[in-house]
């Protein structure tokens, strides 16, 4: 049988495969092994998720999957049972509805995006013979004699699972934070260690360091060469495969569960045992134990305390962030040093050689005459000096405990004059200016500050009274403050859709949750009359009817946080996708559509407090993963003052 490339082409959620002579076919997900030369008849088209390749016990399925929209699409190994992918080809460069996999004829496969390639094996030429999707999930192309010439389990991405072997030189990496910065996991010195991935790697945590480890071997000195999950510990090999040491993380020892170790985008590692599905999370045992000792569970220069509550330095005046400044450009005179705090603690220390012993001046000195250097800590008990080029949250967990001092390099606009004596002069002008305007402010002050004091009084104790009263009601949805969900959406970066109350923005909590939060626009009423119409429309359940999770009233601030419906609206498919129709049968639609009227019957006429929804259309429509339909935005109506809402009432 002569030899043919064929191509698995996206097209609107539908698969199909294409050889030369321009015949498309597809049929159920393949099972067992694709060979270059295989062939088929033309048949109808039947969805399958996305998947085209299943392992033998079907336990794993390799796939297409939506990424951050329903347009772009990422190639998946994904656990079924779970739903949860345990390896990603391109995670680096999403892929369009017209792009194509390959399996070619000279036994590379890849990713074809237009005239790029945004993934390949880079198999050509090696006489690649077939590839299979093994039972263990792990991917392989085969050679002569059954040979595995590549397999993903060498090259994972963000997830290990059970019987992966993890070997030095290979690497995990997560998601990128809010701040586009990832996190590794290697094996490093004979240890297995974290790192954040800063311009100079910054190691937070490493396993001969965690005491939770248990010895197996009488070394306690022995270097690790390899790793695997096995039942419920992680097992640590050296390089003649004797075992050193073991890290139990779940009090289920059974040995046919099937667990997952990933590194997520908040910096720590947590086990999943897929079989028992996502929400069976060893989260006891997550690296590193606690939320303060990853690089950037906090903005960078916020202090992280053993609570887990962030707060920003008071001498940075809540400046706390990225601080990009690069002073090789600049001459010494134009730079100066910000105090930012003292007691405090960093991931880093622990693993890094101190710069030098000294002073804290001559600490500071060096930091200057070092351009890439944009933070130090000091340590006034031993003298240690540490230079960073970026730096993440700092830690806090002992109060009574001296800890470090720490400076950031700043720009010294001073400088640019030139001389200290005219910094001198303008300090003076400076202070014989300020002194004037505050002894006149001040003087105005008191006298309206005698007028106002106890109108002022009698508004602050009631409006106390009434947010006490408000978050004492059961009924009352979680309240975020603006800055959790600032962090939570990436600074509101990732739209996903837009309404006539306002924008919707995708959000990740720390735990992983997804979520869709919603900033309000042209809401009319004060933060007692918001928060009382949340409390009304917190307490409305109903299976189709979208769950409101939370709320922020904070200053203008006003959002809405639901929950996140990963189908998106239901006009995407009716309306602006012409093939995507296909996937909608009757049942669906039928389902779809009594979903919607048992939504709205609920709302005006079963719960307590009737509701007339005011804008009824399928872009407030919404389809979860299994194309439920739940109605959105039936409560936005409440919140409009009179001119606003758009309600026609008979």
């Amino acid at each position: 049988m002569e030899l043919m490339s064929f191509s698995v082409v996206i097209r609107n959620m539908c698969f199909c495969v294409l050889l030369f002579s321009g015949t498309c076919f597809s049929s159920s997900p393949l099972v067992g092994q694709i060979r270059p030369g295989f062939q088929a008849s033309q048949m109808e088209w039947v969805d399958h998720g996305g998947r085209f390749l299943l392992s033998n016990n079907s336990a794993f399925a390799l796939g297409f999957y939506t990424g951050v929209d329903v347009t772009t699409f990422v190639l998946d190994i994904l656990h079924v049972n779970s739903s949860q992918a345990i390896w990603t080809a391109n995670r680096r460069q999403l892929i369009g509805s017209s792009d194509k996999f390959v399996f070619d004829d000279n036994g590379d496969v890849y990713l074809k995006r237009g005239d790029d390639t945004a993934w390949s094996t880079d198999t050509a030429g090696k006489k690649v013979t077939a590839m299979e999707l093994l039972d263990s999930g792990n991917l392989v192309l085969l050679g002569e004699n059954e040979a595995i010439l590549w397999q993903s389990f060498s090259r994972p991405t963000d997830t290990l699972v059970s019987g992966q072997e993890f070997t030095e030189g290979m690497s995990l990496k997560s998601f990128p934070n809010g701040n586009n910065m990832s996190v590794y996991l290697n094996i490093s010195s004979g240890d297995l260690i974290l790192s954040a991935g800063y311009q100079t790697p910054q190691i937070y945590w490493s396993m001969k360091g965690d005491s939770r480890r248990t010895n197996v071997s009488n070394s306690t000195n022995g270097n690790v060469q390899s790793v695997v999950l096995a039942s419920n510990s992680w097992n640590f090999y050296d390089k003649k495969k004797a075992l050193l040491w073991q890290f139990v993380f779940s009090d289920n020892s059974d040995p046919n569960a099937f667990w997952a170790a990933t590194l997520g985008l908040n910096g720590m590692i947590t086990f999943v045992n897929l079989q028992r599905g996502k929400s069976k999370t060893a989260e006891a045992t997550r690296i590193p134990q606690y939320s303060c000792s990853v690089p950037e569970y906090c903005k960078p220069y916020e202090v992280c305390y053993f609570d887990s509550w962030c707060q920003c330095p008071p001498a940075l005046n809540g400046k706390c962030g990225p601080q990009p400044l690069s002073s090789c450009s600049l001459s010494n005179r134009l730079v100066d040093f910000a105090y930012v705090g003292e007691k405090l603690d960093y991931f880093a220390l622990g693993f890094v050689t101190p710069s030098l012993k000294s002073t804290v001046n001559a600490c500071i000195e060096a930091c200057r005459s070092n351009c890439s250097c944009n933070v130090l800590l000091f340590n006034s008990s031993s003298g240690d000096c540490f230079l960073f080029d970026q730096i993440g949250n700092f830690e806090r967990s002992d109060p009574s405990w001296n800890g470090n001092v720490s400076y950031m390099k700043v720009s010294n606009t001073f400088g640019a004059k030139g001389s200290k004596h005219k910094k001198k002069q303008a300090i003076v002008l400076a202070v014989i200016i300020f002194t004037t305007v505050v002894v006149i402010a001040g003087l105005a002050y008191i006298g309206f500050w005698y007028y106002q004091k106890e109108s002022l009084l009698n508004h602050s104790e009631e409006t106390l009274e009434e947010d006490n009263f408000l978050d004492s009601l059961s009924s009352m949805p979680v309240r975020f403050s603006y800055d959790d969900l600032a962090r939570a959406t990436e600074n509101f970066s990732s739209k996903i859709g837009k309404g006539g109350f306002g924008s919707v923005y995708l959000g990740v909590l720390a735990d992983g949750t997804r979520l869709a939060v919603k900033k309000l626009e042209g809401i009319g009423q004060g933060m007692k009359e918001f928060r009382a119409e949340v409390s009304t429309i917190g307490c409305i359940h109903h299976v189709h009817l979208v769950k409101l999770k939370g709320f922020c009233a904070e200053g203008a601030h006003r959002l809405l946080v639901y929950e996140f419906m990963g189908k998106g609206s239901l006009d995407k498919w009716i309306y602006k996708n012409s093939e995507a129709s296909k996937l909608l049968d009757w049942n669906t639609r039928f389902n779809i559509a009594l979903g919607t009227a048992k939504g709205l019957a609920y709302l005006h006429e079963e719960c307590e407090v009737k509701i007339v929804h005011c804008d009824v259309k399928p872009e407030n429509v919404l389809l979860d993963d299994n194309f439920v339909a739940k109605v959105s935005d039936f409560g936005l109506a409440k919140l409009m003052s009179r001119e606003e809402s758009r309600c026609i009432r008979r």
